[in-house]
């Protein structure tokens, strides 16, 4: 139903064609500061949104987010003290 969806960082040497960027997806955050933008589109077409992207005179270099590669389950290495005491032993 839904498709994967993966973030883009996209370093620009301009903010003025920063508004062209919404044919490739979604415009999530454009920094005035720093000159950059992050934009999620589908994540099938992640490479040839890069190829294309890079190909502009107006885009300095484009970084794929690795977000959705990465592991959310962690596991806590060391237990609990506070858990591992019984408080109904003393009862």
């Amino acid at each position: 139903m839904f498709k994967e969806r993966q973030g883009l960082v996209v370093w620009l040497y301009s903010l003025k064609q920063a508004k062209m960027l919404r044919r490739f997806g979604n415009v999530h955050y454009v920094s005035k500061k720093l000159k950059y933008a992050v934009l999620y589109c589908d994540q099938e077409d992640i490479g040839t949104t890069i190829e294309k992207l890079s190909s502009y005179s107006f885009v300095k270099k484009v970084e794929p987010s690795y977000k959705p590669f990465l592991k959310v389950e962690f596991e806590n290495a060391a237990p609990d003290k506070a858990k591992e005491y019984d408080y109904k032993m003393g009862i």
